[in-house]
Formats: C-alpha cells, structure tokens, sequence
C-alpha cells in the first residue's frame, strides 16, 4: 500500500481524528507494515503492550482466558479497527490475544513514535485528551446503565 493510502486510513481511526494530513504521514512514515497469516496470532493476552496496531486488511478475533484456562472468544475486528490503543500512552499489558481470521495487514505505531509525534505537533496533545475525554465520559454513561439494570 502507498503512504497516502495509509494516511487515509489513519485518518478514518476514532483518536486520529481531526489531525492534519502532515501528523498523520509522520505516524504513517514511521509505523511499519506486517503482514499475519490466517490463524498466526499477532499477539499473546498479558504480553507487554508496546505498540498499538491498525488493521490495513483482514481481521482478528479477540480470545481471552476463560474459566479453565481455555480462551474464550470476546470480539471479532476489521479494517480500520486500533488495537491496543492504551499501550501508545503507558506500559501495560495485552488484555486479548488476537488471531488472524484470515490474511491480514496491520500498521504497528509505537509508543516512541507517537510521543514523538506529540513532541513535534503539540497541538495534537489537546486532540487527543479530548479523544480520551470522550471514551471516558462513554464508559461512565455505559457503567451508569449498567448500574441502573441490576439495581
């Protein structure tokens, strides 16, 4: 794929949304493509996060370990999905493993390329704190009806 094609994509991902075509090719020019083979794993639950990956092509389901030790499917995922997006703030850990359901393509971003990122474009800190704003105020929405349902 081109670099516009990646920078179109990155475009259409929720926390890069509203950045500039010249902040979204730095992160495009200094992320590497993989490519993951139908049922190959791309990464292991409770592994350090240190990157966040977009998917360019194909999909993976999300497993984590179930009662027994045995996984337990919790989402399936597509194009233009970001997985492990926490891990381009903070060090943490994977909460899924994710398989390839069929031939796929992703976008791995580093942490040390998006501070760099923030580090040359500033103002990119104030999109991305609303972004996360945002995903907070939603959980909480989302806990509070929760809450309501059992109560």
């Amino acid at each position: 794929m081109a670099l516009n094609d990646d920078i179109q994509l990155l475009a259409k991902v929720p926390l890069f949304q509203g950045l500039s075509d010249d902040q979204l090719r730095l992160i495009a020019f200094g992320a590497e493509r993989r490519r993951i083979n139908e049922g190959q794993a791309l990464f292991r639950e409770h592994s350090p996060a240190e990157c966040a990956f977009v998917i360019a092509r194909g999909g993976f389901s999300l497993y984590s370990s179930g009662r027994g030790g045995q996984p337990e499917l919790q989402a399936t995922t597509s194009a233009g999905t970001m997985l492990s997006e926490l891990a381009l703030f903070t060090l943490c850990e994977r909460k899924y493993t994710a398989v390839a359901v069929e031939d796929s393509e992703v976008i791995r971003i580093t942490r040390i390329l998006f501070h760099r990122m923030i580090e040359e474009f500033p103002d990119v800190a104030n999109v991305v704190m609303a972004r996360l704003r945002d995903n907070i105020a939603a959980l909480a929405a989302g806990a509070t009806a929760l809450q309501g349902r059992f109560s």
